[in-house]
């Protein structure tokens, strides 16, 4: 009879369980502008399901942040841009001006820079970013 009361309490420990990781996971991205909490957002979109969801969210929040740009990825993603460079020019010249300018915005944010660890990476951080601006981009 001891036994059984422990059941109720399972559901109890597993929103207990969910509440403390993300929990931890706030305080991660708020320590050092999310440093460490990209790896444990890595290790938890192993488990199925939940990279699918982590994917449905952020398109989501983009769609409502920046319609322009949720519209482009979603007509690259359509035409397959990841598996083809071809495919990805081509669909780049299909969308509109807004379109293109708004993805190309959120791909450079995506593909920033992490910060330097020392000043070898820092100077050649500067160095890399002298030759883009001399190329006009």
């Amino acid at each position: 009879m001891a036994a059984a009361v422990w059941l109720f309490f399972i559901p109890l420990f597993i929103a207990g369980a969910i509440v403390l990781v993300v929990g931890v996971l706030a305080l991660l991205s708020r320590f050092r502008g999310g440093k460490y909490a990209r790896p444990a957002m890595r290790a938890i979109a192993k488990i199925p399901g939940v990279r699918g969801l982590m994917m449905r969210a952020s398109r989501a929040a983009l769609a409502k942040q920046n319609p322009e740009a949720a519209s482009a990825l979603e007509k690259l993603e359509r035409a397959g841009v990841a598996k083809d460079p071809q495919r990805a020019q081509a669909a780049m010249s299909r969308l509109t001006a807004a379109e293109r300018k708004a993805y190309l915005e959120v791909a450079g944010q995506e593909g920033a820079l992490p910060e330097p660890a020392n000043r070898q990476q820092r100077r050649a951080m500067e160095k890399l970013q002298r030759q883009q601006q001399r190329r006009g981009r």
